[in-house]
């Protein structure tokens, strides 16, 4: 039997992060944090992101910077049966492959001015999420409920033959524009505003049918084809404190509600039978139904410090996602038992005036629970590692280029559909390749 079952998605369906960050938030979007990671203490372009307040100790008069990156990822389910129920289902044990990317790259644009003590800075970017999935042979929790429907109406498997496609697209594309200005020699302040702009899209369909004398018998047809799109804003508060070599930073950014509708093109399942059993995931997908995306309030604070001055320097960061007060589909919020937190540190090296050499590490827990995790949207706690170089071309024009992947660690749960026992190890990798360049006018 040819197994490729639809991913009907939930109302939380390809909720995905091909960066490094948060459940629904990106912080990498310069390619200083590919090749150092720790980036909450930089006074450089990247600041208007990572530290606004820096800006008012950067660069005099105008910079830009403009970044691409290329993610890779892959998302696993690996499902284990025990009998008599592998035997109903056609396996003991699958792994159901996810591939999910961002075609044919994430770019992002960085701008900012200074004049003596006040800046301003803009950023565009993809902030949350971003990119496309697709499982090939489907998910447990639809290959496992379907079949055992199946044997219970005297279908083994080999007996039918499914076919089914689905393409599903988020990206939260960012705007932000920030104004500092530096108080005295010291302390720096800056306000900003970001408007965060979801777009998303979920489309396929799945047909069962079975051979018969006269042709073919349809069992099961199900069709789906839903656009999504929604806007919200978050203010963001900075604070940078300097003293010689030591600098101290703090940014919060609040909490950015997203209640996104439904633009439902088709939504149809037949016949009645399947329709009556598959209601109530399916209502989620009804023209004009609203599903919560938020983007949580962070907390990020970092300590920089020049061990050789203007030659070699290092920062440790630490980020707070407030994720259980972000509204999430079904509020799967009140599954974590708490709030993303992060560690990250990172070393840069200027070798000469040419050459910066730069290596950081990120630790990621999310404060999973079994409930929290779904075949469609899932998590698991990480290491991340990242390095490159920065070449200075001329006084004006620097290129940057770097590489981090994430080491996950596996999810393992046990569940049920339909009654039907499941074993389930969730496994994730990802692995991003990005250049950039900045230049100084």
């Amino acid at each position: 039997m040819k197994r490729r079952f639809l991913i009907l998605a939930l109302s939380q369906l390809l909720v995905l992060s091909l960066h490094a960050g948060g459940l629904m938030t990106n912080t990498n979007y310069h390619i200083a944090f590919d090749r150092m990671m720790a980036r909450g203490a930089s006074f450089d372009v990247d600041a208007i992101y990572s530290n606004p307040a820096g800006l008012a100790w950067g660069h005099e008069g105008w910079q830009l910077s403009f970044n691409v990156q290329k993610p890779f990822q892959y998302r696993n389910i690996e499902a284990s049966l025990e009998q008599p129920y592998a035997s109903l289902i056609g396996f003991e044990q699958h792994k159901f492959k996810g591939k999910a990317s961002a075609n044919p790259f994430v770019p992002a644009l960085f701008g900012s001015y200074k004049h003596d003590r006040w800046a301003i800075g803009l950023m565009a970017g993809i902030v949350g999420s971003g990119g496309k999935v697709k499982y090939d042979e489907g998910v447990p929790m639809f290959v496992v409920p379907v079949a055992g429907m199946m044997a219970k109406n005297g279908l083994m498997p080999g007996s039918y033959t499914t076919d089914a496609f689905m393409e599903g697209k988020q990206y939260i594309y960012g705007i932000q524009a920030n104004f500092s200005y530096r108080f005295n020699d010291h302390w720096a302040a800056a306000v900003g505003l970001r408007g965060n702009i979801y777009s998303g899209f979920n489309r396929g369909h799945v047909v069962a049918t079975m051979p018969t004398p006269l042709g073919t018998a349809e069992l099961l047809n199900m069709q789906i084809d839903v656009d999504q799109k929604g806007f919200g804003i978050c203010p963001i508060l900075s604070l940078d404190y300097r003293l010689d070599r030591l600098v101290v930073t703090g940014r919060y950014e609040f909490r950015s509600k997203l209640n996104i509708p439904n633009d439902t093109k088709t939504l149809s399942v037949t016949p009645p039978a399947v329709a009556a059993a598959v209601g109530p995931m399916a209502a989620a997908y009804q023209d004009g139904v609203k599903t919560r995306y938020d983007m949580p309030g962070l907390l990020s604070l970092a300590i920089g410090y020049e061990f050789i001055p203007e030659k070699f320097r290092g920062t440790l960061e630490y980020h707070w996602f407030d994720d259980k007060r972000a509204k999430m589909s079904g509020d799967r919020q009140d599954q974590l038992s708490h709030g993303t937190q992060e560690i990250l540190v990172g070393l840069e090296y200027d070798v000469n005036k040419v050459l910066t050499v730069s290596a950081g590490a990120q630790r990621t827990d999310y404060g999973l629970e079994d409930q929290y995790q779904t075949n469609t949207s899932f998590a698991c706690d990480s290491y991340s590692v990242g390095f490159g170089v920065g070449i200075n071309c001329t006084s004006q024009l620097r290129i940057n280029a770097g590489y981090f992947c994430s080491i996950y660690s596996d999810y393992k749960r046990q569940t049920e559909y339909s009654g039907i026992p499941v074993g389930e190890t969730y496994s994730r990798t990802n692995h991003v390749f990005g250049i950039g360049i900045d230049y100084k006018f």
